[in-house]
């Protein structure tokens, strides 16, 4: 027995430290394991393993309920580690359709009242959490919400959401089939002027990433579009290669394939044909990697002549 928990052991430690190596920060641990890793442990175990080591991938095993006990409270879907905000790991197994959707909104509920960052909620319109088809298997994520999506509440909503609104549709598409979602939860403050957007700080999509690390992780799309540098250095850290070499080549995060491309509202700036035509060169790999019918027209779009 205490060789098989063993081999167990190093097994969940190797796997830990695998994970660790990948980027991986933080692992959850159910509700229920912790509250069994609280019981006192069997004496069969006790005595068979001399130096007690923690495994929190492994349950300890489960004892009869006792007379005296209270009846067990309802359990989150969420990881429990989420109230601290910890980026948390992939789950083991997809969630059913009804409990991803209690999840989501449970996610949603913490996020509307956050209050982590204070100088962005104490100037923040809403909570601008994310919207579509959280069964979609292609999510986009930017950078953080402008003055239209903090005063409507919904992820690009402004010119350069309307613009992504138009090249979801010429894949053929909708906003309502895909999900859409930010780094920054918050419109950032702008303290020094009245108008206009900035960037966020390092800090700041720190600190609001472990949202969207649940939201990808319970969404589990097969396919991220990083719209703009912001978005691949708050899924990435910062990088040394900007995004004009970042586009176009596939990168990988937490095991779901990422296509870094332009923000929509660079292309809003700058309307050359050869920039429309390389985003949309970008979508098109997009759409082969989810295995979808690309027409002659849709490979046609943005092309001289």
């Amino acid at each position: 027995m205490a060789d098989l928990y063993d081999q167990l052991l190093d097994a969940t430690i190797q796997h830990l430290r695998d994970l660790k190596a990948h980027g991986v920060r933080h692992v959850p641990v159910a509700s229920a394991t912790l509250d069994a890793l609280k019981k006192p442990v069997a004496p069969a175990r006790a005595a068979a393993v001399t130096a007690p080591k923690v495994a929190p991938a492994i349950s300890a095993p489960s004892a009869a309920p006792r007379a005296a006990d209270p009846a067990p409270k309802a359990k989150s879907i969420l990881p429990a580690n989420l109230v601290n905000l910890d980026p948390p790991a992939p789950a083991a197994s997809p969630l059913s359709r009804e409990a991803k959707e209690q999840a989501i909104a449970e996610l949603r509920g913490r996020a509307l009242v956050c209050q982590k960052c204070p100088n962005l909620a104490s100037s923040r319109t809403q909570v601008v959490f994310g919207v579509g088809d959280i069964h979609s298997p292609l999510m986009f994520v930017g950078e953080a919400p402008g003055e239209d999506e903090d005063k409507q509440g919904e992820p690009f909503v402004g010119k350069a959401g309307q613009l992504l609104t138009r090249i979801i549709q010429t894949m053929g598409l909708s906003r309502d089939t895909v999900y859409i979602a930010n780094i920054l939860k918050c419109r950032p403050d702008m303290p020094d002027q009245a108008y206009g957007n900035r960037k966020p700080t390092p800090e700041e999509m720190k600190t609001c990433l472990p949202y969207l690390l649940a939201q990808i992780d319970l969404i589990r799309p097969r396919v991220i579009v990083a719209l703009g540098a912001t978005a691949v250095e708050g899924l990435f850290g910062k990088a040394n290669a900007g995004i004009t070499k970042q586009r176009g080549n596939w990168m990988i995060f937490r095991d779901t394939p990422v296509m870094p491309t332009y923000h929509p509202a660079y292309l809003l700036r700058n309307q050359a044909l050869s920039e429309k035509r390389r985003v949309w060169e970008d979508m098109l790999q997009v759409m082969e990697r989810l295995g979808m019918t690309i027409s002659e027209k849709q490979r046609g779009y943005f092309l001289k002549g």
